[in-house]
């Protein structure tokens, strides 16, 4: 009787748990906002409550999405490259208003992950990773 041999261990490169790493903590981190604006919507009176709520949905399904992107690109999946790349200059697009308006350590905060991402995306060792071909049939 054989036993069942272990799936041979994955080496990912360092690039690639940073990227994952980013997008999970800004995933959290946007989690976070969701509560925190939650909160606001409960405890006062906002201008628009059909506008509110859909700020609210639409912040908790972009961090449940980014999750996800995170998660599958950490699995390897090629999808994952083209999202990220998206939402990285998004925050891009966010931070720099941000530091124009003189709060630094928030446009900072927003503006050095998303640079290092968006550098990380384009090395080899995530391409390789995101792009490997195998026999599975699984879409990548």
């Amino acid at each position: 009787m054989s036993t069942p041999q272990k799936p041979p261990s994955v080496h990912r490169a360092p690039a690639v748990l940073a990227i994952a790493a980013v997008l999970v903590l800004e995933a959290l981190c946007l989690l976070g906002f969701a509560a925190w604006y939650g909160y606001q919507l409960v405890t006062s009176t906002p201008l628009s409550m059909g506008g509110a709520v859909f700020t609210l949905v639409f912040a908790v399904a972009l961090a449940v999405w980014l999750l996800a992107v995170g998660h599958f690109f950490f699995r390897g999946y090629r999808w994952t490259r083209s999202a990220a790349l998206v939402w990285q200059l998004f925050v891009v697009i966010l931070a720099v208003p941000t530091l124009q308006a003189g709060l630094v350590l928030a446009g900072l905060g927003l503006l050095l992950p998303a640079a290092a991402v968006l550098l990380l995306l384009f090395t080899k060792p995530v391409l390789a990773h995101t792009s490997r071909l195998t026999d599975s049939s699984k879409t990548f």
